[in-house]
C-alpha cells in the first residue's frame, strides 16, 4: 500500500508540474504575462520634471517601455543605446518610455546630467511588481518590454538590450 501511496503523490506531483508548465507557457506564446495587455494603456506615472505620463497617449503605436534605475550600473550603460533607437525609429511610429524605479530625487539629478529624448515615468518601488506582471519573474533590471500597434504585449528582455534585439524589435510595428 505505500508503493502505491508514493506513486500516486508522484503522479499528482507531475501533473500538476506538467500543468504548470503549461500554463507558464501559454502565457508565454500570448505575449501576455499577468496583466491583461489592455490594462496597461490605463498606467500614469509622475515625471520628474512634474505632470504626469499616461501610457494611453501612445496608444495606436509601437511602445518600448524600459524599467531602469540611476543604481543600476547595465540600466545606465544600455539608456543612450535606447535614446538613439528612439531618434532612429520615431519616423516609423516607435515610443521609448523609461520607467524609473527609483526615488524622484536621484532620477532627477541623474536626468539633470544625461538628458534623454523620450519620457520617463516615476514608476518607484512598485515598479518592479509591475515589470514582474510583464513576465520579469526575477524582478531584475534593466527589463524591457515592447507594444506593437495593436497594444499586444510582444517582447520582453531581462538584461541589456543590444542593437541586435532593437533591429528586431523594430519590425514589430
Amino acid at each position: 500500500m505505500t508503493a502505491r501511496r508514493t506513486w500516486l503523490i508522484g503522479g499528482v506531483g507531475a501533473a500538476a508540474a506538467l500543468a504548470g508548465l503549461g500554463g507558464a507557457l501559454w502565457r508565454e506564446t500570448r505575449g501576455g504575462g499577468n496583466v491583461a495587455d489592455e490594462a496597461a494603456w490605463a498606467l500614469r506615472f509622475p515625471r520628474p520634471e512634474g505632470g504626469e505620463l499616461a501610457l494611453a497617449a501612445f496608444r495606436g503605436r509601437p511602445l518600448l517601455i524600459n524599467f531602469w534605475a540611476t543604481w543600476c550600473p547595465p540600466c545606465v550603460r544600455e539608456l543612450p543605446l535606447l535614446d538613439a533607437f528612439q531618434r532612429a525609429q520615431a519616423a516609423r511610429g516607435w515610443q521609448v518610455v523609461g520607467l524609473a524605479v527609483d526615488g524622484p530625487t536621484p532620477v532627477r539629478e541623474f536626468l539633470r546630467r544625461t538628458p534623454l529624448g523620450f519620457p520617463v515615468g516615476l514608476a518607484g518601488f512598485d515598479g518592479t511588481a509591475l515589470s514582474r506582471q510583464w513576465g520579469n519573474s526575477a524582478g531584475g533590471l534593466p527589463f524591457s518590454v515592447a507594444f506593437d500597434r495593436s497594444g499586444r504585449l510582444r517582447e520582453r528582455q531581462l538584461g541589456e538590450l543590444s542593437e541586435a534585439v532593437l533591429q528586431r524589435w523594430a519590425n514589430l510595428d
